[in-house]
């Protein structure tokens, strides 16, 4: 694949990297699409990834992780801007140095979303995304998936030109009901809280060859409930293998603080997270052609 589509290939894996277990209240987490071009178009075809994250914030510790996701563009245009579909269902360990919080560990909720991205041409490229967060009705004690349906909604441009990757994703999480003062709860008393929350990922990367390295910037802000907030930076290195692209990043928070019902503020931990991304073509009709 040329370097144009891997990086489009990268920005339709940051779905993947959604997990409602994460530390903070949204449900895509900030940072997830950090490196990723979500802007540009894919070209049409299959794609497969995996996806695995491990962060830590204080006593708490999560993993979660992608282990089969499909990401369908489709043959179809909408206004002139490819139209993709896709669907996951992640897996999530989460864990407390806290014997009042034992371990918990199950799959999250399903996400079923589509998009429509357009070439504007001269590098620049923006897209948007809607879809949903269907309920999880599991009956392990301490699932992690919530039992509410919620809305997901995204907003990319990148430009990718000359090797850079510049590209800028906000994002909105409707969130599910519930009691807001449970919204941290591990217990599993309430299963149906998440609240609603935007988040902005940036990101500033450049190929050397098949070598890829940059920055990323990322945050987010809860609208209700604990109303938690936090900002991060880190660094990014990718590379190209061939027959599929990997990509590492990590970061760390600059800030995390939250307010409380009473209106106290309060300084959170913050968090150290890392991200390993794999991506890799299925079925690309324009790269069959291309060997005929």
């Amino acid at each position: 694949m040329k370097t144009t589509i891997k990086l489009a290939v990268l920005g339709a894996a940051a779905l993947a990297a959604s997990s409602t277990a994460t530390l903070a209240a949204s449900e895509l987490p900030s940072g997830a699409l950090t490196g990723l071009a979500l802007g540009a178009p894919l070209p049409e075809g299959v794609y497969d990834l995996s996806i695995a994250s491990y962060g830590t914030a204080g006593s708490h510790s999560l993993a979660y992780a992608a282990p089969i996701w499909l990401f369908w563009s489709t043959p179809w245009q909408i206004a002139g801007g490819r139209l993709s579909l896709s669907t996951y269902t992640g897996v999530a360990d989460l864990w407390s140095n806290n014997p009042a919080h034992p371990i918990a560990d199950s799959f999250l909720n399903t996400l079923v979303e589509g998009g429509v991205a357009w070439n504007l041409h001269n590098g620049f490229n923006v897209a948007l995304h809607a879809g949903a967060w269907l309920p999880s009705t599991q009956t392990l004690p301490m699932a992690l998936g919530r039992d509410y349906t919620a809305f997901q909604g995204l907003a990319a441009v990148s430009y990718i030109a000359n090797g850079w990757n510049l590209t800028a994703v906000g994002g909105y999480g409707s969130g599910g009901g519930g009691n807001p003062a449970n919204q941290m709860l591990l217990n599993g008393t309430d299963t149906k809280w998440q609240s609603a929350s935007y988040t902005l990922d940036l990101t500033a990367s450049r190929k050397y060859g098949k070598l890829e390295l940059g920055s990323i910037a990322y945050g987010s802000w809860d609208t209700d409930g604990l109303k938690e907030e936090h900002f991060a930076l880190g660094g990014l290195v990718g590379y190209d293998f061939g027959s599929f692209v990997a990509q590492a990043k990590l970061g760390t928070d600059v800030e995390h603080s939250s307010i409380h019902a009473n209106g106290a503020r309060g300084d959170d931990a913050k968090e150290t997270r890392g991200w390993l991304t794999i991506i890799k073509p299925l079925w690309n009709p324009a790269a069959e052609g291309a060997l005929k």
